[in-house]
């Protein structure tokens, strides 16, 4: 073989410097106190924070699953990375964690450093919202194992909280106050039924995608590429000033799946259809699928991103938090001593 075996194979180690050298900026703006070094080297390296007493390190991990098909399709690789960020840092502060770094494995068919510069331009915005630093990546090219055109995403983030106060649910009492705080859209969880809802697997999914909704007003496309929306520094601001309880990132599994997961034994969720606006975005999709109300709430986050749970008295204290940084809150329901579960009532039905 030539001394170019390895890319014969359909290995190209120079496209992989050419990436590393293309994504040096936008690594760099994600810079935080507490790192070590530079990416190259073979592991990232982050100094613990100090100004903890008993501090727990709070990790989690995920993709993007089938939205990433989207982003093929529509040729449109920049917001793919915000959305991996998204799904493990909004899990994190969960626990009232603060993320401290992140890092990304990019799966590609064939490695064309301007795309991967593209999705990772996309982690390294995602980092910089939620606070958190991009310590390190890998970009792995699969030739043979993926089409040439196609990659897949995943993340890694690590976070602290003092141990005292992580929100595990065990302060959630009867009559807490439930405040959704809006998403962006459909977020990334749901996309293999989004895919089947518009056709997204047929021969005309482009045209489908480039379709201008005037309920969307804008395409089918741009709403389904909207990046997941982290709520990590409105969700710890709040926590500082007003405290909350128990809460929930509602992601797959709609509200039916997630909101029990915020809960201490003898408590249910009580959520009041109609307390806050739907997005247009999951009308649509329920009414060109007829799809069952219950399987839109087992599915999708029907316009509520992250559920938190407060003591009454701070109700209002709370929405006015979350407004002051930027989210949209609405009080959306109660926690009532049960069986540990959700109940979405509405127009007398209970839908769960």
């Amino acid at each position: 073989m030539s001394e170019n075996a390895y890319k014969q194979a359909g290995v190209d180690v120079e496209a992989g410097y050419e990436s590393v050298r293309l994504i040096k900026d936008d690594v760099k703006k994600t810079a935080i106190e507490g790192v070590l070094g530079g990416i190259g080297g073979f592991g990232g390296l982050f100094e613990m924070p100090k100004n903890y007493e008993n501090p727990v390190l709070v990790s989690g991990t995920d993709g993007v699953g089938t939205k990433i098909r989207v982003a093929f399709l529509m040729d449109k690789h920049d917001t793919i990375g915000q959305d991996c960020v998204a799904m493990c840092v909004n899990d994190i502060a969960c626990s009232g964690a603060k993320p401290l770094f992140f890092l990304d494995y990019i799966a590609i068919g064939k490695n064309v450093p301007e795309k991967v510069a593209q999705i990772v331009k996309g982690v390294a915005d995602g980092c910089v919202l939620s606070g958190c630093a991009l310590v390190g990546g890998e970009t792995a090219e699969h030739p043979g194992m993926m089409p040439e055109d196609e990659y897949d995403v995943a993340g890694f983030s690590v976070g602290v909280v003092e141990k005292s106060k992580i929100t595990d649910g065990k302060n959630a009492k009867a009559g807490n106050v439930l405040i959704g705080i809006a998403s962006s859209g459909v977020h990334s969880n749901g996309y293999s039924l989004v895919r089947k809802v518009f056709g997204l697997n047929d021969d005309n999914a482009k045209e489908t995608l480039n379709t201008y909704s005037n309920e969307l007003g804008k395409t089918i496309g741009e709403e389904l590429l909207t990046p997941t929306r982290i709520y990590v520094k409105p969700l710890l601001k709040l926590i500082d000033e007003v405290g909350i309880n128990t809460v929930s990132h509602i992601t797959g599994g709609g509200f039916i799946e997630n909101v029990p997961r915020m809960l201490p034994d003898g408590l249910k969720a009580v959520i009041k259809k109609g307390s806050w606006e739907v997005l247009p975005i999951f009308n649509l999709m329920q009414k060109k699928a007829d799809i069952p109300e219950r399987d839109m709430y087992n599915t999708f986050n029907m316009g509520i991103g992250m559920i938190v749970a407060v003591d009454a008295d701070k109700a209002e204290k709370a929405v006015k938090c979350l407004e002051d940084a930027g989210e949209k809150a609405y009080i959306i329901g109660e926690l009532v001593d049960g069986e540990k579960g959700v109940e979405i009532v509405g127009n007398n039905e209970v839908i769960s």
